[in-house]
């Protein structure tokens, strides 16, 4: 790594890392909602705590954050994010929220050491939180780290390193590739939770080989406890696995005594998430990056030549990422209460959450088809029965997550109307969304199809089985009902003569059932006028040989 790198120096540095991560359930349970938050809370010695929100607690009124907050929301997202008051709720409307969020408070530092860097790094913990969706099984972790007068080049190295989940490779000195060289979770009286194991190639290959999953780094494992990977070897009643790419997904706030300073390659940098180099290079070739700031940068508040003290705050969002990079100095930028920094933390934040939330989701439910279909084996009448009963439960999941969670617009603010719309545009939701609801209508339109069939087919039968029948009934009609005077007989004799004949008629019914597709067949024939007697017989003696032609 050179020398003359950026010397700029980041006043205040904000990361929040989101990742989503599906929950193995039992879905198969016909009716049967989970709900992964009431074993969380059932576990003992969990370090997870469900948070009381704000607007259930018994104080009297609301903070003003929470206000500021809740107002940038349109209604139908209030209501997901918030539920409904106790009078809406009473009056049987939305009721409570869907969201259960917990916090754990056992960990208050972060210790990361990066390459090339003989003196770890300590970052603050200022919050981590685990939030859980009502009839999805989605998880999603939130963990927030903050530090003050860090160089820039380092909080590059941290974006870039500090939420991956393992490693991609390892280079010559048995480092993980684009990992940090040890992340430790840190206690209040800074003794170490949990570290990273990145170097340790041996247990990775080997998970890869025996379970054809990545695996999970131990302090991530750590954190996540007592929620336990998929397919490892761990006891849990809750497990997981991953859904997306290693990398999770991010959000940054950096603040600097002069954003004008960084150049052109600096914010680039800081917007796709690169390492550090030198500041008078791009990243990627020019005609890469030609269009950048026009993709992924809203410039509301971000003027080139910067006339105004205001006009310093640059906001870029590329999907997986959400950077927001301002001067220390401008209250606009900066302010605690109503400031960008203030947005950042909550509606900015929120926007993020339901952005990634809503893939995590429509991954989860493609998932569940593909598991679906590739168990699916038609010889076997179990594995038929069992795949109408998934596709079924997905497509009930995926119209409730439809109606409940699925916004293209939250919020009529332009701020967040326009961020919102430019995350779902960079994450390409709205045709995965429709995507999804192709292929669940597709499976949905077979199931149906193959019904129908069914029933037509059972219906086919019953007729051939009533034509049939209907011989018998009009021969005993015309030649009477008093063939056999059975009047002075005793009920013996009644009942003997009763069992005589109910005999070979149910015989011949069940064998008429049997028979009924290949006598279908030759009733078809029968009434085509277009061909001879010999055709005609020809389909009746396929009734008892082997061959048995499609309809």
């Amino acid at each position: 790594m050179p020398d003359n790198l950026h010397t700029s120096i980041v006043r205040d540095f904000r990361q929040t890392l989101l990742w989503p991560v599906q929950l193995m359930t039992d879905h198969l349970v016909p009716g049967a909602v989970d709900a992964p938050w009431e074993t969380l809370n059932a576990i003992k010695d969990s370090p997870w705590v469900e948070i009381e929100d704000d607007f259930l607690h018994s104080a009297p009124h609301l903070s003003e954050t929470r206000y500021q907050e809740f107002v940038t929301f349109m209604p139908f997202a209030q209501r997901f994010l918030y539920g409904e008051g106790k009078h809406g709720h009473a009056a049987g409307g939305y009721g409570e929220s869907p969201l259960h969020i917990f916090s754990r408070q056992d960990i208050r530092a972060v210790r990361i050491t990066l390459p090339e860097h003989a003196t770890p790094l300590t970052l603050r913990v200022a919050h981590i939180e685990l939030y859980f969706f009502f009839d999805i099984d989605v998880a999603m972790l939130a963990l927030e780290v903050t530090a003050s007068d860090l160089a820039l080049n380092d909080a590059m190295e941290i974006l870039y390193r500090l939420g991956r989940t393992y490693p991609n490779y390892w280079d010559d000195t048995g480092e993980g590739g684009h990992c940090a060289k040890r992340v430790e979770w840190l206690d209040q009286h800074d003794q170490v939770i949990a570290a990273s194991d990145y170097e340790d190639k041996a247990r990775y290959l080997a998970f890869v080989k025996e379970n054809h999953v990545p695996c999970v780094s131990l302090h991530w494992s750590a954190l996540m406890s007592p929620l336990v990977q998929h397919y490892s070897g761990q006891s849990g009643e809750l497990r997981y696995r991953e859904i997306e790419y290693q990398r999770m997904p991010l959000m940054a706030y950096l603040a600097f005594d002069d954003v004008s300073t960084l150049s052109r390659g600096d914010l680039i940098r800081l917007g796709l998430v690169c390492q550090p180099w030198h500041s008078d290079t791009l990243p990627f070739s020019e005609q890469f990056l030609q269009d950048f700031e026009q993709q992924h940068c809203y410039d509301r508040y971000w003027d080139e030549v910067r006339q105004d003290p205001w006009s310093t705050t640059r906001i870029m969002c590329t999907g997986q990422n959400f950077v927001v990079v301002g001067s220390h100095q401008h209250r606009v930028f900066s302010n605690d209460k109503n400031g960008i920094k203030r947005h950042y933390q909550n509606q900015y934040f929120l926007l993020f959450l339901i952005a990634h939330f809503q893939k995590a989701a429509l991954l989860m439910l493609s998932d569940r088809m593909v598991q679906a279909i590739s168990r699916l084996n038609m010889q076997s009448e179990d594995s038929v029965k069992s795949f109408r009963s998934n596709i079924r439960h997905v497509t009930a999941v995926f119209l409730r997550f439809t109606h409940r969670y699925w916004f293209e617009n939250v919020s009529d603010q332009a701020v967040a109307k326009d961020l919102f719309a430019l995350m779902l545009k960079q994450l390409d939701s709205v045709s995965l969304f429709e995507k999804t609801r192709r292929r669940i209508m597709d499976m949905a339109e077979y199931l149906e199809g193959e019904e129908i069939k069914r029933q037509a087919d059972t219906v086919v039968r019953l007729t051939v089985v009533t034509i049939l029948g209907l011989i018998g009934t009009m021969t005993s009609g015309l030649l009477g009902m008093n063939l056999i005077d059975l009047t002075q007989t005793s009920l013996l004799e009644k009942l003997a003569y009763f069992g005589i004949v109910f005999v070979p008629v149910s015989l011949l019914t069940f064998y008429t059932v049997i028979k009924s597709r290949r006598l279908s067949l030759f009733l078809d024939a029968l009434s085509n006028e277009s061909t001879g007697m010999r055709y005609k017989l020809s389909k009746l003696a396929r009734v008892w040989s082997g061959q048995l032609e499609d309809r």
